[in-house]
Order: structure tokens, then sequence, then C-alpha cells
């Protein structure tokens, strides 16, 4: 399932979460409740009721595709996504030089060892940096001239993760979902990522979650990011040097993992530190990052 985060312009402004299905909105308490039921109205929610939610939505949408009740689905034009958590409990955690070519362009423009490491590098993003489509990058001149982009598969969990083995890994992901990790490269402190990383807007997210049934390698997914219709960013999930079980047990050997918590899982080569000369982000730009099977999340740039 393609699962949203969204506004519905026709009715009541609050967040609503549900299901994508090509040009309709399926509105996930709103059906249940049509069956008597009950199924949360967040995406938070929707993953702490946990797999048995999952299959009751799944149910719901199975009998009611040939015919939504009243109330209960719109069209996709009349609503404005927002980024599928759009205020996540704790900080995302970033995994940073997780792609081989990556890491040599890294070398070259950023000083980072030559190397690949030795375990993830791993990092992290306020819950406030988090946007959706078509919200806004800020770009503040005063505090950055060297605005980049990495598009990343972004790893959403769904059930608490403390000390697992990494051959279960897998078992404890709720779904996929697309992740813009904006950096500001000249604001990188005494090799600290977070204030070059974490700022408002630097985390654009989206979509959409598409449930990990519907992905069943996600080490197999093409990635690409486009800068004003230009092509900069062109590679696929499967050149990760730590896949996504290594990644979720580190985390999980000391940071306990819960419901909701996100990975993104690296950036492949083609960032614009990396391009010779240099090329940045600056206000007018438009930002279109893509992962197959999840979608383009879209994001203007404007002066802050």
């Amino acid at each position: 399932m393609q699962l949203i985060t969204y506004q519905d312009s026709g009715r009541e402004r609050a967040a609503r979460v549900g299901v994508l299905l090509e040009s309709k909105v399926i509105d996930v308490a709103a059906l249940a409740r049509h069956e008597n039921s009950t199924l949360p109205h967040t995406m938070l929610g929707l993953i702490d009721a946990g797999p048995s939610a999952l299959d009751r939505l799944r149910q719901l949408i199975e009998t009611h595709r040939l015919g939504w009740p009243v109330g209960t689905a719109t069209w996709r034009d009349n609503v404005r996504l927002l980024a599928p958590i759009p205020r996540p409990r704790k900080n995302i955690f970033g995994i940073g030089l997780n792609y081989v070519d990556h890491v040599a362009e890294s070398s070259r423009s950023l000083d980072t060892a030559k190397d690949m490491p030795a375990k993830p590098v791993v990092f992290s993003k306020p819950p406030t940096s988090v946007i959706g489509p078509g919200d806004a990058i800020e770009h503040n001149a005063a505090i950055t001239v060297q605005l980049d982009w990495e598009v990343e598969l972004g790893v959403v969990i769904g059930r608490t993760a403390k000390r697992i083995r990494e051959a279960d890994a897998m078992d404890y992901v709720f779904g996929y979902t697309v992740i813009n990790d904006v950096s500001a490269r000249d604001n990188r402190r005494a090799g600290q990522w977070i204030f070059s990383k974490g700022q408002d807007t630097y985390c654009p997210m989206g979509p959409c979650i598409v449930t990990a049934d519907e992905i069943p390698d996600p080490h197999n997914l093409a990635l690409s990011l486009k800068k004003n219709g230009r092509s900069m960013q062109v590679a696929n999930t499967s050149q990760m040097y730590f896949r996504i079980p290594v990644l979720i047990a580190d985390i999980a050997s000391a940071i306990t993992l819960e419901p909701g918590d996100i990975i993104a899982t690296g950036t492949p080569s083609g960032v614009g530190a990396g391009r010779t000369p240099p090329e940045w982000m600056v206000p007018g730009d438009v930002i279109e990052a893509h992962v197959e099977g999840i979608g383009t999340l879209r994001n203007p740039v404007i002066a802050a």
C-alpha cells in the first residue's frame, strides 16, 4: 500500500492518514468507521497499531475497491500531501558515506577519508527539519552558500528493535519512503554534521510510505535526482555498502529503535560538492528526488 498523510482542501483541514490508489485518496479512519470499526487517523498511530491494523485496512480496501462509501474517498488533486510522518517522535537517523562512489567524491571535495568506513557513519536530523512534498527548502544566505542535495531511500521502522540480530532486522521494517538529505556543506563543525544537515527544512520526505510487502527487494531500486529538470544523481540501492539489515542492527545495538523511527540510508555520487566546478542549490531551483517503486519528491528552494 501507498500510505500518505494529507489535508483535504474540501473538508476539515486536520492531517489524516490515507491510502493512495491511482487518482484517489482513501481516508483510513473514515473507511473503518463505515464498517463500525476503528483505525488510527495518523501515520504514527497506524504504525503503532501493528500488522493487524494493516491487515484490517487491506481487507477494507478489497471489500470496497469497486465502490467507495460516501465520505471515504476523494480525488488526489483535491488534497495536499504532507510528509508521511510530519513530526517524527525523535531525530531521523542519517547514514553517511554509504555508497562507494560517493565516498570517493567526498574524499576529493569534502576532505573525508578515502577508505570505506569500518562501521556505519551515523548522524541525525531533528524532527523540525522535516518538510513534505511541495514544501520549500529554505536557503539562508547568511548561513550557507554551499547548499547541497542527496537523494536517499528512507526506511521506516515498524516495531521496537533493541539488540537484535542482523538476520532478523528486516522483520522490523514497516515501509519505505524518499528522503532528500539536504546539507549545508560549509556548516560542518569539527567533523560534526548535525548543524550542516539538521537545519529547518533540511529533511524533505515523501510523497508516501510504501509498505514493506510491496518492496520485496529494497536493495534493487533505482535512485535519481534532478535539479531544474537536469539529471544530477543516477544510481541503484544495490550499490549500498552497508545494507539495511546492517544499519538497523548496528543502530539498535546501542540505541533502541521504536515504531515510526526513520533511517535515511545514504546517498550515491552526484552531489553538488562533487561536481566540477561545484554546484549548489539556490533560490528558484526545483529539486526532484525519485526512488523506484515509491515516487518522486519535489521541492522548490526559496530565500529565507
